[in-house]
C-alpha cells in the first residue's frame, strides 16, 4: 500500500485477505462435524488467549492488493484501539480510538473517518473474540500456523478478516482483510512487546480538528 494513494489507504480499514503462499499451504479442516468442531475448539483457545493480551506494540510490514509494501510501528490496546505510524517517506497515521477509525495523510492534509463498528478491524480489536455462531468462515491448521477467517455480514457485508497465529505460542503473526471486491491487504507483525502501558494520547482522535477541516465523505462512529 502506498500511503500517498487515498484509495489504497482506505483498504487498511475496510479491505484485505491473505495472498501469501503459506496460507495456501495450510490444510483445510475436513468438513466432518467432529473434526470441524475440534478445530474450531482449538481456534477458540487461541482466540481467547489473544484477547487476554490487553496491550501490544511492535513493527509491521504491510502488503497491498497489488503487492505494494510499506512498514512502520503499531500499537494496540483492547478493546477497539489501534495505531499505525508509517515510516518515512510516508506521512500517514491510522488511529482507532474504540469508536472510529481515522486515516490522516499529513502530506495531502486529508482525513478519512469511518465507524470502527463497520470495519473488520472491530473483530480483531474486540474485547472478546467469540467464534460461535456464523462468524467463522474457515479454520485451517498445520504445524506452523493456525488460520482463522471471520466475517460478520450484518455489520460489514462481504468483507472478511483472516488472522494467523503460532499454534504453539498462540501469538498473532499476521492478519489480512479482504474487501467485497476480493482485494487484499495483509499486515505482518514482528518484534512484538506485550503488556505495554500507553498514554491515552496515543489513540486520541482530534474530532474538532477533523470537523474544522472536514472528513472526506465518511461518517464517524461517535
Amino acid at each position: 500500500m502506498f500511503p500517498d494513494r487515498p484509495d489504497l489507504l482506505r483498504r487498511l480499514a475496510l479491505s484485505g485477505s491473505l495472498a501469501l503462499a503459506v496460507c495456501a499451504a495450510a490444510l483445510v479442516v475436513p468438513s466432518t462435524t467432529g473434526r470441524a468442531q475440534a478445530a474450531t475448539g482449538e481456534a477458540q483457545k487461541i482466540a481467547t488467549h489473544f484477547t487476554r493480551i490487553r496491550t501490544m506494540m511492535g513493527e509491521f510490514v504491510q502488503f497491498g492488493p497489488r503487492g505494494e509494501q510499506t512498514g512502520g510501528k503499531f500499537y494496540i490496546e483492547r478493546p477497539g484501539k489501534i495505531r499505525f505510524n508509517y515510516e518515512a517517506p510516508a506521512a500517514v497515521q491510522v488511529i482507532a480510538d474504540g469508536e472510529s477509525v481515522v486515516i490522516n495523510n499529513k502530506k495531502l492534509k486529508t482525513w478519512d473517518l469511518y465507524p470502527l463498528s463497520k470495519t473488520p478491524l472491530k473483530l480483531l480489536l474486540d474485547d472478546n473474540i467469540d467464534l460461535s455462531g456464523e462468524k467463522v468462515r474457515k479454520v485451517q491448521q498445520n504445524e506452523d500456523l493456525t488460520t482463522i477467517q471471520l466475517q460478520d455480514k450484518s455489520v460489514f457485508g462481504d468483507s472478511t478478516i483472516t488472522m494467523m497465529f503460532d499454534p504453539k505460542s498462540y501469538e498473532l503473526r499476521q492478519w489480512t482483510i479482504t474487501d467485497a471486491q476480493g482485494k487484499d491487504t495483509t499486515v505482518m507483525i514482528f518484534n512484538v512487546e506485550q503488556g505495554v502501558t500507553f498514554d491515552p494520547s496515543v489513540f486520541a482522535i482530534d474530532y474538532q480538528h477533523i470537523s474544522r477541516h472536514g472528513a472526506r465523505g465518511h461518517t464517524s462512529g461517535r
